[in-house]
């Protein structure tokens, strides 16, 4: 591999700068460097708008033949015959009925084409396209059901990691509301309304004032479950555009929530499988503020 780094002299966003430093490569063949060659600060970054500021280093890693089938966006941190484990980046789709979006799934099926497998990734869960954290996927429908049929007894553990504003009192507490689907948003209801009842465990780690360090643990798994609750204790998600603040001046430029444990029965073993990742820097280093 050969690396190739761009030094930022005026704020813009990814893919303009990357066709500034690259006159001699069409849009089309910008785009494909954008989708598995490029770290901004070291960072793996594909979203054609990521903004960039002044002083930020933009690193193009020229993949060899061998490397340049890996997924974009997202890390495989446990593969055999019937599932995989992967660490999805935010900004990525877990799944999509369009065929023309990158999701998680799109991802591994170009994977394990040029792998030469006769399989086909499959969605089990799913996780917001701004959340970030572990996923399992599945090689097969057979394996998909035998999770949906048993998702509770199967997955013993699954936790997740956010940074909200404010100094959340008490320490630790459970919220319990009704979810529906609004036109634009999901909406709560204390009492139940006929919608989707969503229990949340939360437990503060870490506070300095203006942001609490989160860890969070579901008892069901409705959409933007966390967001929202976050949201119903006055206390939402940092950079949360839908449930957080609307002048949300925290520094960072991705939703401060990540899934980063999750422990589930094999479906096929039944062998315990347990993972867990590192909370996110970006995430410290907020609380270090």
């Amino acid at each position: 591999m050969s690396n190739v780094c761009f030094r930022v002299k005026e704020p813009t966003t990814l893919l303009n700068f990357l066709i500034e430093q690259m006159p001699g490569m069409s849009k089309t063949q910008v785009k494909q460097v954008l989708a598995h060659e490029i770290k901004v600060e070291g960072r793996k970054v594909s979203q054609f708008d990521f903004p960039l500021q002044s002083g930020m280093l933009v690193e193009r890693t020229k993949k060899s033949y061998s490397s340049r089938f890996l997924p974009s966006n997202l890390d495989i941190i446990y593969e055999d015959s019937y599932l995989m484990v992967v660490n999805k980046h935010e900004g990525l789709l877990s799944f999509s009925r369009h065929p023309n979006d990158r999701t998680v799934i799109t991802e591994l099926n170009y994977y394990l084409d040029h792998r030469n497998e006769s399989v086909h990734a499959h969605i089990v869960h799913r996780l917001d396209r701004d959340t970030s954290g572990l996923m399992v996927v599945s090689k097969s429908k057979e394996v998909s059901r035998r999770f949906e049929e048993d998702w509770k007894g199967r997955v013993y553990d699954r936790a997740y990691i956010a940074v909200a504003w404010g100094s959340i009192t008490p320490k630790e507490g459970t919220i319990t509301s009704w979810l529906t689907d609004g036109q634009y948003c999901v909406l709560s209801s204390p009492t139940d309304n006929g919608g989707k009842k969503a229990v949340t465990h939360y437990r503060v780690l870490q506070t300095n004032g203006r942001f609490s360090l989160v860890e969070l643990r579901l008892d069901t798994g409705r959409r933007n479950q966390i967001r929202v609750h976050l949201r119903e204790l006055q206390h939402p998600v940092v950079h949360d555009p839908m449930y957080g603040y609307k002048e949300d001046s925290a520094p960072i430029h991705r939703l401060a929530l990540h899934a980063f444990r999750l422990c589930f029965r094999h479906p096929i073993t039944n062998k315990k499988m347990e993972f867990e990742t590192p909370v996110p820097p970006t995430f410290m280093r907020l609380m270090e503020g």
